[in-house]
């Protein structure tokens, strides 16, 4: 009788119900402490003890906020989280597979979903987001970006999102108030800056905060930030992807229910 493989050390470790209500917050939006605090209702230092725990692990990052450079936000790896918990299955049975998402639905009252993306400039982050949203959901999905204080599409953006077949050279950026009075299903800010400012949508959307740094700040030349760009690309390419299935369960489970 072959031997039986120890339990991978991904299961201990997010068993423990803080832990795991800890990744559950962050799988939602990147957080401070301060904020897990309130919302996991515990004391910083176990907060902490427990983020720490998860870091080591590699599921969870920080980077420190732009905003204010004593704030540090925490987020969620949610690639390496499936890739681990794929795992777990197929140490437990080989024929256990992880169920490719179903097709996307639509959003609340049977319309399209609508998505949000907000930063400072509106000319890098919040544009490549919503054109790889418009892009990898087929345009099943409505996407919109604006900034705080828009300026011109920066050409780094134009140039990353060109070497992933999108062309976005002549869109405009906007200021945020073009669409104070449009409903949205999220609103998701990717500059710490702006989440700081961030007004209220009709109908209170869910909000989420991706913390992404600027990549026009890492460098003095276009030439010299490209790479920071192709960066923010690429994290972001990961955030749409999992947007898009988070947007398809739930528009499912709505279907589902108004059945």
């Amino acid at each position: 009788m072959s031997a039986v493989a120890d339990p991978p050390e991904i299961l201990p470790l997010i068993a423990d119900p803080h832990r795991w209500r800890l990744l559950a917050e962050l799988s939602r939006s990147d957080r401070r402490v301060g904020e897990l605090c309130d919302l996991v209702g515990e004391p910083q230092n176990l907060v902490s003890y427990h983020l720490g725990a998860l870091r080591r692990a590699g599921i969870v990052s920080s980077r420190r906020s732009s905003a204010d450079g004593r704030d540090v936000y925490y987020r969620a790896d949610l690639i390496r989280c499936r890739d681990l918990l794929g795992a777990v299955a197929g140490v437990l049975h080989p024929g256990l597979r992880l169920a490719p998402p179903p097709s996307l639905a639509t959003g609340s009252g049977g319309r399209q979903n609508r998505v949000l993306f907000l930063c400072t400039g509106n000319s890098a982050r919040s544009q490549i987001a919503e054109a790889l949203l418009e892009q990898r959901s087929e345009h099943t999905i409505m996407a919109r970006s604006a900034g705080s204080r828009p300026k011109p599409l920066h050409p780094n953006a134009v140039k990353v999102m060109a070497a992933r077949d999108v062309d976005i050279a002549d869109r405009p950026t906007k200021h945020l108030r073009r669409f104070a009075r449009v409903r949205f299903d999220r609103v998701i800010t990717l500059c710490d800056k702006v989440r700081e400012i961030c007004p209220e949508f009709p109908g209170a959307p869910p909000a989420a905060h991706w913390s992404i740094a600027d990549p026009a700040t890492e460098g003095n030349t276009d030439d010299e930030t490209l790479p920071a760009f192709e960066r923010v690309a690429d994290q972001l390419e990961v955030r749409v992807s999992l947007l898009i299935a988070e947007l398809t369960a739930r528009s499912t489970e709505r279907t589902s229910h108004a059945r």
